[in-house]
Parts: C-alpha cells; structure tokens; sequence
C-alpha cells in the first residue's frame, strides 16, 4: 500500500521525538560516506538507469538533442551555430552549476534560457516545460560520470551559506529541516523506505512516481510541500540557494544524468 509523504513525515516528526531527536544534531553535511540514490535502488531500477534502451529519460534527450540544432528567433540561431557538437563544448559544464553568471546565481536551466532570450533572442522556455528539460538532460548527460564541481569564488559565498541555512532550517507545520532526513538519519527506513542522503547526482531524472522527467527544483518544491511549507516559486533565489549547497555536499561525486529514480 502506498503511502503519502505528509503521513511519511508526521510519522518522522513523531520518531524524532521519542528518540530524543527533537532539538538539532550535528550532521555530517558533507557525508563521510556519501553514496548516491542509485546504490540503494532495486537492481531491475539500475539497470533502467544504466541501459539508455530501457531509461524513459532517453525520450527526453532525443528531443534535446533535436532542440540543440533547431533554429530559433530572429537571429535564426541554434545552439549547435554558436557551441558545436554537444558532445565536445558541453563536456563537463553541467556539473558546474549553480555557478555564478554576470553577477547572479543561475542554474543550468537559468543559464539555458539566457542563450535562448540573449543570443537567439526567442521566448525563455516556461520551467519544467519538456523543452528546457528536454535541453536540459541533453546538456547534462555530457557530463554523465564527471564529477561535481562548485565554484570557488568571493561572490558564491554568502549564497552557499544562505544554502547551508536552508538546509539547517525547520520549516513548515511539521517543523522539519533537510537535514533531519537527508543527514541525520540517512540510511534509516521510515515506513520501509530509507531515507537517502539527497544528493543531486542524476537531475533532471525520471521519477517512476512522476512518470515523468523533472528538475531539482521540482523535487525540492515537493519536499517544502511535504512538510507542509509554502513552496518557493520556481528559479526563485532561494531554490537555486539550496542547490547550491547541496551540490556542495555532493562535489567529487559523478554526474549521473539522467537518472532514474522510484
């Protein structure tokens, strides 16, 4: 029988509680240990994973891929006039974001539209439209197997520690923080499901509970809503905040885009 998140996580807050657990615990955010959600998933789901015949994301890469030599706009530019094959000029670049550009945080998806409204000079693709994601995955699966990178700079600073407050933060009407789930009790089971360490190796994925490809921000947005909090609206500087830090928990880990994930 299924059973919903908000119920996965009264019933967290109520094991918090009677384990002592209700005030914060110094977590291990970097994880000593780290280990991807892919090494606890059902070996029939990693294999769903790893052969790109039976990954539903491959459908969403194609169009990428297709995305990449359309032309679009006045300037009757596609991605490919401008960066070439994919396959050289993207190597590596999705593992550095969030990064800064001209100033702000922006993530690939951010970074996406930017080349779409400055240099094809065309609308911006609506977040989790299949096309930015399509895109999205196309860009990030040249990366697959490198490893996360953050950048190291004066200005990303007070945006990671923003992150890290996020993470550390109780939040809604369950008064839950990431960090309760995702470090304190990482590796645990709630309810016969365990708890993963929440790191962003494989976004955009598929989630079978989805039936559908999807950000980081979506999964994130989920998760303020499961502890009964207000989500953040999408690219808002919050999010990409978050996101930020988590890829700083998660630097030196593979790419695994496009991952799949129950």
């Amino acid at each position: 029988m299924r059973i919903r998140l908000p119920t996965l996580l009264a019933r967290l807050t109520v094991l918090l509680l009677l384990s002592g657990m209700g005030h914060e615990a110094a977590a291990d955010e970097v994880g000593s240990a780290r280990q991807s959600g892919y090494a606890h998933m059902s070996p029939a789901t990693q294999a769903m994973q790893d052969d790109p015949s039976l990954n539903p994301a491959t459908f969403w890469l194609l169009d990428g891929q297709v995305l990449w030599q359309d032309k679009a706009g006045p300037k009757n530019l596609s991605c490919a006039d401008c960066h070439g094959d994919a396959a050289t000029s993207m190597k590596g670049v999705a593992a550095r974001y969030p990064r800064m550009v001209e100033g702000k945080l922006t993530n690939l998806d951010g970074r996406l539209n930017l080349c779409r409204t400055i240099q094809q000079q065309a609308p911006a693709f609506p977040y989790e439209s299949k096309p930015l994601l399509s895109l999205a995955v196309y860009v990030g699966a040249q990366s697959r197997g490198m490893p996360i990178v953050v950048e190291q700079s004066p200005a990303i600073q007070d945006h990671l520690e923003a992150g890290r407050t996020a993470f550390y933060q109780r939040i809604g009407q369950l008064n839950l923080s990431c960090a309760q789930c995702h470090a304190q009790r990482a590796g645990e089971k709630l309810a016969g499901n365990l708890i993963p360490q929440g790191h962003p190796t494989g976004y955009p994925i598929y989630r079978l509970e989805w039936q559908s490809v999807g950000s980081l921000q979506r999964r994130l947005r989920n998760c303020l809503a499961g502890v009964r909090a207000e989500p953040y609206a999408f690219g808002a500087k919050e999010l990409l905040e978050l996101e930020l830090f988590l890829n700083w928990r998660a630097q030196g880990m593979p790419m695994e885009t496009p991952g799949v994930r129950p």
